[in-house]
């Protein structure tokens, strides 16, 4: 019996870093940065807590279909190994999160350091989950 194309599991854990990865980005290293950049208040920041579990909940499964298509695009590359997926991240990253999000920020008038800080984010996170997607593939055949 073939192996599967995509590991759920695998996707998973590479979503659940990827959660890691924006906890440390957005609350650890860029928070100030973040909330300065985009001028919300102390108000609007409390309303925004109130639809957390919401966003967060939304956000996760937006990032499981993102490791899924990753995934397949891993096995249609016939990349394998850790480098080869963050490579692969790292192209997904330049063709469509960094150009999509350039683009989405020209338009709404976002400032340069929003798309800075969210695009440097989708990077690290898209290295990280192309890396795991493909040891996975190299070391287990779980991702095939």
């Amino acid at each position: 019996m073939p192996a599967p194309r995509i590991n759920v599991a695998m996707v998973f854990v590479s979503a659940v870093v990827v959660f890691l990865i924006g906890f440390i980005w957005y609350s650890l290293l860029f928070q100030r940065q973040w909330i300065q950049a985009h001028g919300f208040t102390q108000d609007q920041l409390d309303t925004m807590k109130t639809t957390v579990a919401k966003v967060y909940g939304i956000s996760f499964v937006c990032i499981l279909v993102m490791g899924v298509v990753l995934s397949e695009l891993i096995h249609r590359t016939g990349a394998s190994g850790a480098r080869a997926g963050a490579e692969l991240g790292a192209l997904v990253w330049l063709g469509f999160a960094a150009t999509i999000g350039l683009m989405a920020s020209l338009y709404t008038g976002a400032p340069f350091l929003v798309y800075l800080l969210d695009c440097g984010y989708q990077l690290v996170y898209l290295l990280a989950m192309g890396a795991i997607l493909g040891w996975a593939r190299a070391r287990r055949g779980l991702v095939s």
